[in-house]
């Protein structure tokens, strides 16, 4: 009998070769929280946007990296000032997301913010449950975006908020993420078993003998 080729389902499709990939259908699909950088500039004036870019690097210093779009107003204040701090939203803040990505003028006029002493930028009191003050460390630029790493120096945490998500285009509270059952725990195979009787673990693996 010939053999027939089938093309597998998941091969890339060779005539899009030519085309750069649209990454934005792939990251929609990837939920994620919510954030504001924020910023002072030379003259005290702030600075902030919208994003949801950004990833934890190390523990030892505490680092983390955020995504700017190399056009960007903030960024240019956040490199030549050195510091920023990362507003995490809580999920009443579905507004103030939206007014940060908007590029609004007067937003810094229409949310509530402090500076304490010693911040990376200003604190978006009323609508982050969690703020993390931190210094550029070092950038990289790469296309239209630079990555900022920075070293956290600070981080405030309420515990009376829950965070705000984005994916697939569309805003989600937290609570309702987690207020959906959870699946049962599968049953331990050969529980029941004499520890004797119990087959070994496999290589790399640990088994408990209660």
């Amino acid at each position: 009998m010939p053999h027939r080729s089938v093309p597998h389902p998941t091969a890339p499709d060779e005539s899009a070769g030519s085309r750069p990939a649209d990454l934005r259908p792939f990251m929609a699909a990837f939920p994620t929280g919510v954030s504001v950088v924020t910023t002072l500039d030379s003259d005290s004036v702030p600075h902030g946007l919208t994003c949801t870019s950004l990833a934890s690097v190390a523990l030892e210093p505490a680092t983390l990296v955020v995504c700017i779009r190399a056009a960007s107003p903030t960024l240019a204040v956040l490199l030549a000032e050195g510091h920023f701090a990362l507003n995490l939203l809580h999920e009443r803040a579905r507004g103030t997301s939206d007014l940060f990505a908007s590029g609004a003028p007067d937003r810094f006029d229409r949310v509530e913010w402090r500076l304490p002493l010693g911040a990376g930028g200003p604190h978006l009191t009323a609508d982050a449950h969690a703020v993390a003050d931190c210094a550029v460390a070092r950038t990289v630029g790469f296309g239209d975006h630079t990555a900022v790493f920075a070293e956290v120096r600070r981080v405030t945490v309420r515990e009376d908020r829950d965070p705000l998500l984005y994916g697939l285009r569309r805003y989600a509270p937290w609570s309702a993420a987690a207020a959906a059952p959870q699946p049962a725990a599968p049953a331990a195979p050969h529980r029941d078993l004499p520890a004797a009787l119990r087959p070994a673990a496999p290589e790399g693996g640990t088994r408990v003998v209660r």
